[in-house]
């Protein structure tokens, strides 16, 4: 996939991710996309060691591993501010 195709990809799947698990969180689309982005490395780089599957593209398995990834950085972050502001 070419970088475009990231930023993309990347949008889409922190938009999902921030609907998903609502709440007030600090940064506007460009926190979004690299939530996205770093969201689709790690649930590809999960889904490989798991036998899962891999991000490979836009196809179903791909993004649903990209939003899992995403909403598992989701929600560390949300942790960590919790830990920082508490």
């Amino acid at each position: 996939m070419g970088i475009l195709s990231w930023i993309v990809l990347g949008l889409i799947v922190g938009a999902l991710a921030k609907w998903i698990m609502p709440g007030k969180d600090p940064g506007g689309i460009f926190v979004t996309i690299l939530l996205g982005i770093a969201g689709a490395f790690v649930g590809g780089f999960i889904g490989s060691a798991f036998g899962l599957g891999s991000v490979s593209g836009f196809n179903f398995g791909s993004l649903l591993l990209a939003v899992g990834g995403a909403l598992l950085l989701l929600w560390g972050y949300k942790r960590i501010r919790a830990k920082k502001e508490g």
